[in-house]
């Protein structure tokens, strides 16, 4: 499960606005019309993804329901996939 909130680098408590401005600066950062990068179009879907599931109510919910029952099943993994996506941001 991708870590949306690491991957536009927002906390799991953030607003609607926040995560739009999140959103907007991730998303000229990684449109393909900007960016060279042969990765950048991917990156750019990602982040639309995590955009438009974390602005959806409905989705934004059921998206935190599976979080939570994934750090309880296998904490592990999932552990490992936030500390990934945070680190990527730090560095960037």
């Amino acid at each position: 499960m991708k870590d949306y909130y690491g991957l536009l680098g927002v906390s799991p408590d953030a607003t609607t606005e926040i995560i739009k401005t999140a959103y907007r600066k991730k998303a000229a950062q990684f449109h393909p019309d900007r960016n060279p990068e042969p990765d950048a179009a991917a990156k750019f879907r990602s982040v639309q993804q995590a955009y438009e599931t974390l602005t959806d109510g409905d989705r934004r919910k059921a998206y935190d329901d599976t979080r939570r029952k994934s750090l309880v099943d296998d904490p592990l993994v999932v552990a490992r996939e936030i500390w990934t996506s945070y680190m990527e941001n730090i560095q960037k």
